[in-house]
């Protein structure tokens, strides 16, 4: 197997709604993925409409509505310190919840992806008990990005 030394990224927007900050993004899960210890990998993300997310939520989780993110781990993970994985988010249900939260549908997509790449590293929010860290970590990263996480709907 050849020595994996970087994290590639790969960026896809299939959306015509939002102007998508990529490299911002990119900065982002870089930093969850050193915090993590993965030096080397590929994420791919994805910026969809509402058709395609929805189609891609009842065809892997079986639900029949557009949903914010989906993240897929492919390969590896942090203790292999080499991770594959995707990370698909949808731009109409960021503009449409960014309203209700006081902010940009630019900083609402963000939140997304960052959620997204700390479930690829091991965070999750579907047990009460855990929702607090992976909010907490969400907040953190979304700061060293530049965003003011205090705004975000999950305090």
């Amino acid at each position: 197997m050849p020595t994996r030394k970087k994290i590639v990224f790969d960026f896809i927007d299939d959306q015509e709604l939002l102007n998508v900050d990529f490299d911002r993004m990119e900065r982002a899960i870089a930093k969850i993925l050193a915090d993590a210890g993965v030096t080397a990998g590929k994420i791919e993300i994805a910026v969809v409409a509402a058709e395609s997310m929805h189609a891609m939520n009842v065809e892997f989780l079986g639900h029949d509505y557009a949903t914010d993110v989906l993240a897929f781990p492919m390969d590896g993970g942090p203790d292999a310190g080499y991770l594959e994985g995707d990370i698909v988010v949808c731009s109409d249900v960021a503009a449409d919840c960014a309203k209700d939260y006081g902010w940009g549908a630019e900083e609402e997509l963000l939140l997304y992806v960052i959620h997204g790449a700390l479930h690829l590293v091991g965070y999750d929010d579907h047990a009460p008990q855990d929702a607090p860290e992976m909010h907490a970590k969400e907040r953190e990263y979304l700061r060293y990005v530049g965003v003011d996480g205090s705004r975000s709907r999950n305090e």
